[in-house]
């Protein structure tokens, strides 16, 4: 029984395809939520804790993340080293049908959409130039009709080419790649994404897939950054994590239900990604969450 789903956000988009938010802290606007939309969301001043799907890390001034659609979030300030503030984040929200037409349209902004099926896993850009990043929203924030569609392009185009990012959950999988074999791979990564409570193993996908298993492997790895055993722990990590914090399920129960065949493997593969044991990733998160 789920006792911490997210909230579900409808955001009204009959004025502007392109919609500017900002907020001070505390609001009711912090909370554990999902919406149809992308989100480029800035952090202006405080640090906390963001939780991205699976992903729990922290945030300080300058902070800049990418989210895509029905990818949970939400950006806690730690209560106890802050006093109130009155602009604590400014964001951006727009739709994935906006940027179907638009690629259809124009072919050129094409360019965006390693960026974009990306941001379905939480995105974090290292580095930026937070001065930077708050005139580029401010000007957004300050323009109307095309002008303000144009900036929020030019923006989003700008970090498409940032070197410097961060993927934050395994909740959700990229399928693209650019690698040979590229619709066998992605067949093994949804296969694996749907069926990870199942018995996998690498000669199983290699001989799926038609290939011999070094062959898959370098594929595997090409397309995912990751070796299979290591992507499959990765994803049943991820799915631990949502019912960790989701559910008040036993520990033991969550291991096997999620694919691991004995608590001590869990245990070590959930530190080996998380950093932390299973407990103290649910206490984490359940006290940012309803915080």
């Amino acid at each position: 029984m789920s006792i911490i789903l997210p909230e579900i956000e409808i955001v009204d988009r009959s004025i502007n395809s392109i919609r500017y938010l900002e907020h001070g802290w505390p609001t009711d606007l912090c909370r554990w939520h999902a919406h149809e939309e992308y989100e480029l969301h800035l952090i202006v001043t405080t640090r906390g804790k963001v939780f991205v799907g699976d992903y729990i890390g922290t945030f300080e001034p300058g902070s800049l993340f990418l989210t895509g659609p029905q990818l949970p979030h939400n950006w806690t300030t730690s209560k106890s080293e802050f006093d109130p503030v009155t602009v604590r984040d400014m964001l951006i929200q727009f739709t994935h049908s906006g940027l179907v037409q638009a690629c259809a349209a124009y072919p050129e902004f094409q360019e965006l959409n390693h960026m974009i099926e990306a941001s379905n896993h939480g995105i974090e850009f290292l580095g930026f130039d937070s001065a930077e990043a708050m005139r580029r929203l401010a000007n957004i924030r300050d323009s109307t009709g095309i002008k303000r569609i144009l900036l929020s392009l030019d923006f989003l185009h700008f970090l498409s080419r940032w070197p410097d990012r961060k993927t934050l959950s395994v909740a959700r999988i990229n399928n693209s790649s650019s690698v040979k074999n590229h619709s066998k791979i992605a067949n093994a990564i949804e296969y694996v994404v749907a069926n990870y409570t199942e018995q996998l193993s690498l000669s199983k996908f290699a001989a799926m897939a038609g290939m011999s298993e070094s062959a898959f492997s370098r594929y595997f790895h090409a397309a995912t950054g990751n070796c299979f055993t290591e992507f499959v722990n990765r994803v049943r990590v991820g799915q631990a994590c949502i019912k960790l914090y989701e559910t008040n399920d036993k520990i033991s129960s969550i291991c096997f239900g999620v694919g691991f065949q004995n608590i001590a493997n869990f245990n070590r593969q959930f530190g080996k990604i998380k950093g932390k044991t299973p407990s103290a990733f649910r206490t984490e998160a359940r006290k940012g969450l309803i915080a």
